[in-house]
């Protein structure tokens, strides 16, 4: 049976969070440090349900890069791939090499945008991310708002039957650490929660 693993990003593979990580990376710490309540008062408005999780990620994704080429903005993702590599867990690599070693189908499953995750992802091996993709503009700029539901609990399970809609023909091995791996972990034949090992 062919065996296809599934790794949640943040907090699994990182310590820290890529979204938090990406705008200090490319907008400065100053100027982050300088948003931060508003930051601060739309994830509340999130943790209170008077907004949805997609709509407060949208939000301040939008705060911070919308109007900006997509050119550049995949630039910024390309020279990100050092802070992830700053960010990662110890083990995360090896863990994804051990895998890659066995030839099994590794990709990675995240609520993040898939464009900082991707060359990433590519650079140690693994082809396939699925996550929160971007909208661009007929100019193309970024809009700000999101093409694709937040990859988030469900939505995880809906991008992964996408690409393998015959799941039940593989060994799925998941590796999550919050709440929102939980229904990809359900459909798993093996899972890793908090920890990689």
């Amino acid at each position: 049976m062919n065996h296809i693993v599934a790794f949640d990003f943040d907090g699994t593979l990182t310590k820290k969070d890529s979204f938090i990580e990406f705008i200090k990376f490319s907008r400065g710490k100053t100027i982050f440090y300088l948003s931060l309540p508003y930051i601060i008062v739309v994830w509340s408005l999130s943790k209170l349900k008077l907004i949805t999780t997609h709509k407060a990620k949208e939000k301040i994704f939008t705060f911070f890069f919308k109007g900006i080429s997509k050119i550049e903005f995949d630039n910024l993702c390309d020279d990100f791939i050092c802070q992830i590599n700053n960010i990662l867990r110890d083990d995360s690599k090896s863990i994804i090499k051990d895998h890659l070693i066995k030839e099994r189908k590794v990709l990675i499953i995240s609520a993040s945008i898939e464009n900082w995750i991707q060359p990433w992802a590519t650079a140690i091996g693994i082809d396939s991310v699925l996550a929160t993709q971007i909208e661009i503009n007929s100019n193309g700029e970024l809009t700000g708002r999101f093409s694709s539901l937040n990859c988030n609990k469900e939505e995880k399970v809906n991008r992964l039957l996408q690409v393998f809609p015959n799941i039940k023909e593989f060994h799925l091995t998941v590796y999550g650490d919050t709440q929102g791996d939980k229904a990809l972990m359900k459909i798993a034949d093996k899972v890793f929660y908090k920890t990689l090992s």
